[in-house]
C-alpha cells in the first residue's frame, strides 16, 4: 500500500473523523480551563436561563426562577436542557466545577456525534466524498469546537437533534414501514421541547412531504399522507404534556415557550444599536426583573411584545437596516466582521470570522447547486439554512444561535466543494 493510499484511507475512516473532532474539542476545553479560574467557570457558565432554571429544578423549586431569583413559575425556556442540567446538578453539585465539566463533556459529546448523521446524510445527498468531506468540515469548524465550552446551552443538543432530522428526513421520505414515521415524530417532539425555533423547518418539511405524496399515484399517496398524519400525531402528543402544564400554571396557551415577545423587543427598540442590548435584559436589569415580577411573565411578554411591534411599525426604515445587520451577524459572526478582523491580536477570532464568512458562502453555493441538479432533497436541505435563521433576522443575532444548523451549512459547503473540485479535474483532463 502507497502513502497515498493510505491517506486516502484514513481520511475516509468515519472513526477517524470522530478522535479528531474530540481531540479538538478537548483541546479547547483543556486551554479554556487553563486560562480561566475555575470558581468563574463553575458559577458565571450557569448563571443565565437554563442554568439557573436548572438550579430551581434541582433544588426542588420547580420549573422557575429564570433571573438567579426567586420569581415563580416560567415557561421561559422549552424543557429538555434545563431538565438535563439539573441532573448534572443532582450528580456534581450546584455551580461546582465538575458540573462545568460534566456540562461541557455533554456540549462536546453532542457536537462529534453531530459527524455521524452529517456523513450518512451527505452520502444519501450527493455521494460518499460529500459525506466525508462535510464530517470532516465540522471536525474542524470552529463553531463546533468553541461553542461547546463557552455556552452552557441547549445548541449542541440542537445541533445534533437537527443533523438527525435531516439525515432522518431523506432516509425515510419513501419508506412504508409505520415504525420509520413514528420515530420520526418522536425525534421531532424530543427537537421541539428542546428548541422550539425548529418549528418553522418542520412546517416546511411537512409541506415537502405532502407534495412528494401527491405528486405519486393515488394509492401511495394515501398511504404516505397516513404515515404522515400519524408523525404530526406524535409529534403533537410529545407536545401536549408541556402545554398542559403551561396552561394550568399561567391559565394561557404556551405550547412551547414564552418568551418571544422579550426577544422581540430587545432588537427592536430605541436602545438597540449593532449588538445584543444585555443591559435591557431582565437578566441584568434590576427594572425590567421588577417589572417581570410585578406583571408575572404571560402579561410582561405580551406587554413586550406589543411594544415591538409598535417600533417595528413606526420604524421602518430602521428596522430594515438592524435586518440587515442582523443578518450580517448570523453569517459572519458579528455585524462589522472587517473592524474585528483588523482590531484583536488573537488569530482565533480571525479563524472564527473568515471561516463563518467561507461557511455562508460555501452554503449558498451548495444550495444553487443543489437545485441546478434537480437534486431531489434540495428543499429539505436548504431550508434549515434558508427558514430558521429568520427569527433572528428580526430579532437578535448571536453566534451560536446559528449552530443548530451549522451541520447543514457544512453539508451545502462540501457539496460546493465536491463540485467545485469536479469541474476543476474535468477542466485539467480536457486540456
Amino acid at each position: 500500500m502507497t502513502i497515498s493510499s493510505a491517506l486516502r484511507r484514513a481520511a475516509s475512516s468515519l472513526v477517524l473523523i470522530l478522535l479528531v473532532a474530540l481531540a479538538i474539542r478537548v483541546a479547547y476545553l483543556w486551554h479554556r480551563q487553563s486560562i480561566t479560574p475555575h470558581f468563574a467557570l463553575a458559577s458565571v457558565s450557569f448563571l443565565y436561563e437554563p442554568g439557573n432554571i436548572a438550579y430551581s429544578l434541582a433544588t426542588g423549586s420547580g420549573f422557575s426562577s429564570p433571573f438567579r431569583a426567586p420569581t415563580g413559575p416560567t415557561a421561559w425556556e422549552a424543557p429538555i436542557y434545563p431538565l438535563l442540567l439539573s441532573f448534572i446538578f443532582r450528580l456534581f453539585g450546584t455551580y461546582t466545577f465538575a458540573a462545568y465539566i460534566a456540562a461541557v463533556s455533554f456540549n462536546i459529546l453532542c457536537s462529534v456525534l453531530v459527524c455521524v448523521p452529517l456523513y450518512y446524510t451527505g452520502t444519501i445527498v450527493s455521494g460518499r466524498g460529500a459525506g466525508l468531506l462535510a464530517a470532516w468540515l465540522w471536525a474542524i469548524f470552529p463553531n463546533a469546537f468553541v461553542i461547546p465550552t463557552d455556552w452552557i446551552w441547549d445548541t449542541c443538543l440542537s445541533a445534533l437533534l437537527v443533523a438527525t432530522i435531516l439525515w432522518a428526513t431523506v432516509a425515510i421520505h419513501n419508506s412504508r414501514r409505520w415504525r420509520d414515521w413514528i420515530g420520526y415524530g418522536l425525534l421531532w417532539g424530543f427537537a421541539l421541547m428542546t428548541n422550539p425555533t425548529l418549528l418553522s423547518v418542520l412546517l416546511v418539511l411537512l409541506i415537502w412531504f405532502a407534495y412528494g405524496a401527491f405528486r405519486q399515484h393515488r394509492e401511495p399517496s394515501q398511504a404516505l399522507i397516513r404515515r404522515l398524519a400519524l408523525s404530526v400525531v406524535v409529534i403533537s402528543a410529545c407536545c401536549v404534556p408541556w402545554s398542559v402544564r403551561n396552561y394550568a400554571v399561567f391559565h394561557s396557551f404556551i405550547p412551547f415557550r414564552s418568551v418571544l415577545g422579550l426577544q422581540l423587543w430587545l432588537g427592536n427598540n430605541d436602545a438597540y444599536k449593532d449588538h445584543f442590548p444585555g443591559q435591557l435584559h431582565p437578566l441584568d436589569n434590576s427594572a425590567e426583573r421588577a417589572r417581570y415580577v410585578e406583571l408575572g411573565e404571560v402579561a410582561y411578554m405580551h406587554e413586550k411584545l406589543e411594544l415591538a411591534l409598535g417600533w417595528i411599525v413606526s420604524h421602518p426604515r430602521r428596522e430594515a437596516q438592524l435586518s440587515i445587520q442582523r443578518f450580517v451577524a448570523i453569517w459572519a459572526g458579528t455585524t462589522s466582521p472587517w473592524k474585528y478582523f483588523r482590531a484583536p491580536d488573537s488569530p482565533l477570532i480571525r479563524y472564527v470570522l473568515v471561516s463563518n464568512i467561507l461557511a455562508a458562502l460555501g452554503a449558498l453555493a451548495g444550495i444553487v447547486i443543489l437545485f441546478v441538479r434537480r437534486n431531489p432533497f434540495a428543499i429539505p436541505v436548504s431550508s434549515f439554512p434558508g427558514v430558521f435563521p429568520f427569527a433572528f433576522y428580526l430579532s437578535q443575532a448571536l453566534l451560536r444561535y446559528r449552530l443548530p444548523i451549522d451541520p447543514v451549512v457544512m453539508l451545502l459547503c462540501a457539496v460546493a466543494t465536491g463540485a467545485a473540485l469536479r469541474a476543476q479535474w474535468k477542466s485539467v483532463r480536457e486540456t
